[in-house]
């Protein structure tokens, strides 16, 4: 076929606008096309008319079909919702130029300004189904046509801002560069509109531009006077990410993309990793775009450690300034933390240059994120109404390891273009910014999984995204402080009070309260009058009836006659800790001494805000499904103290070759106290320093600064159920660096192994459903699984248990769904390591079907629908589950191949993004504490001030540290939560790993295998078997807390 050049020259400007990889080779290239046209840039929807008309050669009609399609969605009235708005947008970045396509297709004058000249960012973002879909749908491939050809779908922020500026150029926006929008310049009098304050001196024509609706993109650092923002801190987070050269070369291309790694799930990596490098990460991804991207969280110490960073500043902006940061120690850094990550088959890492000319490597904070309380205001000023809108980094500052930027930021720019036709369809400021709360309050809750399925439906429309849209969420009343009328101050919104001074819902209220509902539950217990929250609880008696009036059956009163006191309260401590999920804050000791009100007030505390819901009978026992106990906590504690029994049942059976550690003189190590022995509760167990009660952190009957609560090797914060204390020194440590008896140094990353979860079984579970059960302490320690036997399977048996997935009932929402089988089968099927399975041939004529459909629908290999991944049924998936198990077969049909490496990498990329959450929340949940824990302190010094306070000041005081001890229990019990979860990765990860390394024996011939390759082969079995089984126990869990929560009729259950 001729070239098209060769007849009309217009065409030639525009394949250089298709094919241009600069932003000022797009400009020049455009212009180019308008002059050769006789148009002017700019023009709106009838520049876009025109062009259209004269361009209608082939290359050209296929992007018009494209962007017709799109526009005559009937939102957009063709192109006749808006033609009498105005808009000005700031920021060219993907959220502004996609805003500016919205309004565009709407009809309105769009403007754009940008203070930058060029696209320089190579940084690499992750792509949601239905932002592939929308950039597919304006022509993405058209304009870069590599767009999500890999295994991930992703693309760089320079690539995804050059195609939306040629959709932009194409559909009329009219754009300034090197120009910074600084602010606003109301009307000077009545009858004048909005303009904008630009810098450098714009030219005339745009510094006399009025309008009428302003669109901020200009990034986090940039939100417009009148928006007030909020502040999310964690503890301190440093990213770093570095983009290489991509050659391109075929070994690069064959080097596998990391969709995500993280400690939290798979700690061997990270632990090789400083092992061979001295980089402590805690986690990384690589993806290949453009560039090879590397983006990783680096660990404060680690980067001082390695001369990365000069000097330890508590000032992050000076920690990471360009004075504190060595450059030549950053890359060194990142080149060797990528090499390791991708096993040195990228060869020779040169960085690639970012927009100053220098290695595109860079460290930052994202310790803080912010959020603006609102998404868009109204100003009126002599009668001229201007709309303001927030979208991008200005309006969420995402949190890069969720992968939700762009997706949240165009989910924005579609919020925000909604508003804007609503606004020019003549609704009132006050319902247009109503509606625009509405969808903004869904922002931070969408994911693909929550927001509809059928990505081709999604418009401009909020209901053809959003399930269960309720636009009428926040009500016109609720944002008149958002409307801005003269110069009228704006009113200080409710939300972004920090505490308003009232008690939650669940908070106890006063003391008396409190002293009532104990002498309720305590009445009736022979020899027990409670009547004062201090000397009623120093016999035991009090609390032991209290804990049997919550627990039944753990002790009959009678059997505590003439039992002492330290006793019984020792007793009742270790009870409500084990089968209630209550921590102490306080000694049997100082409980008896009566020394330590605060403290007891506090721990009675505990036990009301669980339990208060619960009716009072004195005639039986309370419902096992009581609420308000933390099923979490009490799960974690009991997984923690099997773990510990297993420990020391391994230890008895195994003779240790290993010299215990030799204690560091400067810490006592002191064996483990009990709760009858633990009197020095005001006294942190590691460092001896005072000990208030809202940092007291119970473990093993010690208190402890949370702090000071870390791994010995690590310095890591030592989690529920993620610890061990090794009994030789003392000393506490994570899974990960807990020595393990019998076995050396080197293999002690192996220690998260050894965690067993208490197996459920229906003799040892208790009534209440939520509570798994533990074995009970003073008697012999047995083993928290039946003893086990060699096990003997078949090839087809094996075969079937090692690609178990357990998934409850899919009308029980409750647990979340293991990963599907197609992700094992994915990886296996690519590597090509089911040779030996024994199963029979499959006819492949699904799949050659299959592929000659796709050649017949797909004649033109740049095809953006041939790059459509090919859904599976259960019925395909499982011809392609044998089918795959025949070394090589996989290969014949790409189209499969690269259906099964895209479902093998979402299920990665959930699960290293569900990670993430976690973890950020763990150390928002982190940072609270010790929050609370500073106006604890405050409020406990001046509660036990010998001062001459007035008594209702005191009153008042206590009732403040008894809500921030609620406030510190809920947090805690939230953190236990995020702990299940982790266990769920955790258990994943290593079900995947057993999987493979049962695979790697079961392809050898029998006849061939060893004695050792016998039993290494059984001994993986059998991991894999107590995987399943803890597997087993945690869905169980889950499954009985759901059912526990579920709403039930009045009054207690019989």
């Amino acid at each position: 076929m001729a070239s098209p050049t060769s007849t009309n020259p217009a065409h030639a400007h525009f394949e250089s606008v298709l094919q241009a990889q600069l932003c000022q080779d797009v400009l020049s290239s455009f212009q180019g096309l308008c002059r050769a046209l006789g148009l002017e840039p700019g023009g709106g929807l009838p520049q876009y008319h025109k062009i259209k008309a004269q361009l209608n050669y082939w290359s050209a009609k296929s992007l018009w079909a494209k962007l017709d399609k799109r526009a005559s969605q009937p939102v957009y009235q063709q192109g006749q919702a808006c033609t009498s708005t105005k808009c000005l947008v700031v920021g060219a970045g993907p959220c502004g130029l996609r805003a500016a396509v919205e309004l565009a297709m709407l009809g309105a004058r769009v403007v754009l300004v940008e203070k930058r000249t060029k696209f320089s960012r190579h940084n690499v973002l992750h792509l949601w189904p239905f932002t592939i879909h929308d950039l597919r749908a304006l022509g993405a491939k058209k304009f870069y046509g590599r767009f999500c050809t890999g295994s991930l779908d992703h693309i760089s922020i320079r690539q995804l801002q050059l195609l939306l500026l040629k959709v932009a150029l194409l559909l009329g926006v009219e754009i300034h560069w090197g120009v910074t929008f600084t602010g606003l310049q109301p009307p000077p009098r009545k009858g004048s509109g909005w303009r904008a304050q630009l810098q450098p001196s714009p030219p005339a024509q745009l510094a006399n531009y009025e309008f009428d609706v302003l669109i901020s993109a200009a990034g986090g650092k940039f939100v417009p006077e009148g928006f007030t923002v909020r502040e999310m801190r964690g503890k301190l987070a440093i990213g770093i990410t570095a983009n290489f050269v991509n050659r391109r070369t075929v070994e690069e291309t064959q080097v596998p993309e990391i969709s995500g790694v993280a400690r939290i799930y798979n700690q061997s990596f990270f632990q090789s990793l400083l092992k061979a490098t001295g980089i402590d990460l805690e986690n990384i991804v690589y993806y290949k775009d453009d560039t090879h991207y590397f983006v990783m969280t680096a660990k404060k110490q680690c980067l001082l450690r390695l001369g990365v960073l000069r000097q330890d500043w508590p000032e992050t902006d000076r920690l990471l300034g360009s004075a504190n940061v060595v450059p030549e120690a950053l890359q060194r850094f990142a080149r060797a933390a990528a090499d390791f990550a991708t096993h040195g088959k990228l060869g020779k890492l040169e960085f690639a240059q970012d927009a100053h000319g220098r290695p595109d490597v860079s460290a930052f904070d994202f310790t803080s994120m912010m959020r603006a309380e609102s998404s868009a205001r109204v100003q009126e000023k002599h009668g001229a109404r201007l709309l303001l809108g927030l979208v991008g980094d200005c309006l969420v500052e995402p949190f890069w390891p969720l992968g939700t930027g762009v997706a949240r930021g165009f989910l924005a720019a579609f919020d925000a273009a909604w508003m804007v036709k609503r606004w020019a369809e003549g609704a009132g400021p006050l319902e247009v910014l109503a509606e625009r709360e509405s969808l903004y309050q869904l922002l931070s809750q969408t994911s693909p999984e929550n927001m509809h399925r059928n990505v081709a439906q999604y418009g401009l429309d909020p209901a053809s995204r959003y399930p269960n849209l309720n636009l009428r969420a926040v009500t016109p009343s609720q944002v008149r402080d958002l409307y801005d009328v003269e110069a009228k101050e704006p009113v200080r919104r409710m939300s972004d009070k920090t505490d308003s001074g009232k008690p939650a819902t669940g908070l106890v209220a006063t003391q008396e309260e409190l002293l009532h509902w104990c002498q309720e539950q305590t009445a009736g217990y022979p020899g027990v009058h409670v009547t004062n929250l201090s000397s009623s609880w120093a016999d035991g008696l009090a609390l032991c009836a209290l804990v049997h009036r919550l627990r039944p059956g753990l002790l009959e009163p009678s059997e505590l006659q003439g039992v002492g006191a330290l006793e019984a309260t020792s007793w009742a401590l270790k009870m409500a800790e084990h089968e209630l999920g209550i921590t102490p804050v306080l000694s049997a000791q100082a409980m008896v001494a009566g020394n330590d009100p605060l403290g007891l007030i506090a721990y009675l505390s505990h036990f009301h805000s669980a339990f208060k819901s619960t009716p009072h009978n004195p005639a039986g026992p309370v419902s096992q499904g009581s609420p308000g106990t933390a099923s979490a906590v009490l799960f974690l504690g009991k997984l923690q103290r099997t773990l510990q029994r297993t420990r020391v049942q391994v230890e008895a059976e195994t003779p240790s070759t290993e010299e215990p550690p030799v204690p560091e003189p400067d810490v006592p190590v002191t064996p483990a106290s009990q709760y009858q022995e633990a009197s020095a509760e005001d006294l942190c167990a590691l460092c001896g320093e005072h000990l208030y009660i809202l940092e007291r952190l119970c473990a093993n009957g010690r208190f402890f600064h949370r702090s000071c609560f870390r791994c010995h090797i690590c310095e890591a914060t030592l989690w529920p159920s993620g610890y061990g204390q090794h009994p030789g020194d003392g000393h506490y440590y994570c899974l990960q660096h807990l020595p393990q008896p019998g076995h050396k140094e080197d293999s002690s990353d192996r220690g998260p192994e050894s965690q067993d979860l208490p197996i459920h079984s229906e003799n040892n579970m208790p009534s209440r459903p939520s509570i798994p059960v533990a074995p009970q302490e003073g008697t012999s320690p047995v083993p928290s699984q039946p003893t086990r036997r060699l096990i003997r399977l078949s090839s087809p048996e094996r075969q079937r248990l090692s690609s178990l997935h357990l998934t409850p009932d899919p009308e029980m929402e409750a647990p979340p769904k293991p990963p599907r089988s197609c992700s094992v089968l994915a990886r296996q099927a690519l590597e090509g390591s089911f040779v030996g399975w024994g199963m029979p041939v499959q006819s492949p004529q699904v799949l050659v079907a299959v592929e000659k459909e796709e050649e017949e629908e797909s004649p033109c290999s740049s095809d953006e629908e041939a790059e459509e991944d090919v859904p599976l049924d259960s019925d395909t998936e499982q011809v392609l589950w044998n089918f795959a198990k025949n070394s090589g077969t996989m290969n014949s049909y790409p189209t499969w191949r690269r259906t099964l490496l895209r479902r093998a990498k979402e299920e990665e990329m959930k699960r290293f993004c569900k990670a993430q959450a976690i973890q950020r929340r763990q150390n928002e949940i982190e940072a609270a504490l010790r929050e609370l824990e500073a106006k604890g302190t405050e409020l406990e010094l001046a509660l036990r001030s010998r001062g001459s306070s007035p008594e209702q000041q005191k009153a008042l005081w206590l009732e403040q540290l008894l809500q921030l001890v609620q406030k510190k229990n809920s947090l805690v019990a939230e953190e236990a939560e995020l702990m299940i979860t982790v266990q769920e990765l955790n258990l994943e990860e290593k079900q995947w790993q057993l999987d493979q390394e049962l695979r790697t024996y079961m392809n050898q011939e029998e006849a061939l295998k060893t004695a050792a390759d016998q039993q290494a082969e059984n001994e993986v079995l059998r991991k894999l078997v107590d995987v399943v089984n803890q597997r087993d126990a945690l869905i169980r869990f889950q499954e009985e807390r759901r059912l526990s929560e579920l709403p039930s009729g009045p009054g207690p259950k019989g």
